[in-house]
């Protein structure tokens, strides 16, 4: 491994008295509006099971609560917190300010609103040595609260409701194209220019990309879990969806050959269901079969994939299923092509 000069070295030996040495970590989080989950975050960061040195950098943004003051209060109390300040507020900017504010040669990405278990940064340390990848990552546990964010959680775990990607739908340990947040080798970020500050979506399945396509790994372990909480409402899940398709389709025009069937299939599902309401309409009766043939697959669908649910969140199910799937698919198919271009300043705009 090449760290960067910046890169400080170190190791602390196993409390057990073995020979193990455990390499020092960066943690990395931007955090905006965090206000409600900021301090539960950090705590349970700093609480790691991990007997190596841990760092904290927060890249804070300009949020409209008191984000900052709480950030700036959890520096004081402890030494391994470092505040640096992201004056977009934006995700990748974000990220890649705190990268170059810390100073170890692991890097964990985290969020400002993820719990992490206590066995993760070692889970995730013993994954990357195990494996040698650039990047190793876990299970996205959406769980809910409500009826309507238990409905969103198991759609978010289930296939029909989000294809067969592993870090949603669990499953066998191995080599995968992302995964969800991430812990990277600082070589393997310097190696690709760490993420790409035109996605404001999308940048992990997008850095991924390039991390593979300059010969490194990204390799998934159902070991490292992280608990996520769900959009509380439909219109927040249908932005949601919505934004995530505009951009994935931003990621397929980067990098060619990327799209394949389960992405395609909610464009192509709005644009069938669209055709046949039209044709319809206008009197070809067998048309209503697109539309009508996808709501009693949804209905079924989720009468399966909802066993076990309380009632109030499988009847809502189906709903979830179709707001997800149609929204990421109009999202695609109204990408506009200039999303994702970097855009020139204007006259008068402060230069950062």
């Amino acid at each position: 491994m090449n760290p960067s000069p910046h890169t400080h070295h170190g190791s602390r030996q196993a409390p057990s008295g073995t020979e193990r040495t455990w390499p020092c970590v960066s943690v990395v989080m931007p955090v905006l509006n965090e206000e409600r989950h900021l301090a539960d975050a950090v705590r349970r960061i700093l609480s790691q099971d991990y007997p190596g040195e841990l760092e904290l950098v927060l890249a804070i943004g300009p949020s409209r609560d008191r984000t900052e003051e709480i950030a700036r209060g959890l520096a004081a109390e402890d030494p391994r917190v470092v505040v640096v300040a992201n004056p977009t507020g934006r995700t990748p900017q974000g990220l890649n300010i705190a990268i170059k504010a810390s100073q170890y040669s692991i890097i964990v990405r985290v969020d400002g609103h993820s719990l992490l278990p206590a066995d993760y940064v070692r889970a995730a340390v013993e994954t990357m040595e195990e494996t040698g990848a650039d990047n190793v990552g876990g299970i996205m546990a959406a769980e809910g609260v409500t009826a309507f964010e238990q409905a969103v959680a198991r759609a978010m775990t289930s296939k029909l409701g989000v294809g067969n990607a592993r870090f949603h739908t669990g499953g066998e340990a191995g080599e995968v194209e992302t995964v969800y947040l991430g812990t990277f080798r600082r070589s393997a970020l310097d190696r690709v220019g760490g993420y790409d500050e035109t996605f404001t979506r999308a940048q992990d399945w997008e850095m991924n990309h390039r991390i593979r396509q300059t010969g490194g790994r990204v390799f998934f372990t159902p070991r490292m879990r992280v608990t996520y909480r769900p959009r509380p409402n439909l219109r927040a899940l249908a932005k949601q969806y919505f934004h995530t398709g505009r951009w994935r389709r931003v990621v397929g025009r980067e990098h060619q050959g990327t799209l394949n069937l389960r992405y395609l299939a909610p464009p192509i599902a709005v644009v069938a269901m669209t055709a046949g309401a039209v044709a319809g309409a206008f009197g070809f009766w067998p048309g209503w079969l697109l539309p009508g043939g996808y709501a009693a697959a949804m209905v079924a669908g989720a009468a399966v994939e909802g066993r076990g649910l309380p009632l109030g969140a499988w009847v809502r199910l189906p709903l979830v299923f179709a707001t997800m799937h149609i929204t990421w698919g109009v999202g695609f198919l109204t990408s506009p092509p200039g999303l994702g271009q970097p855009t020139p300043p204007k006259p008068g705009d402060a230069v950062t």
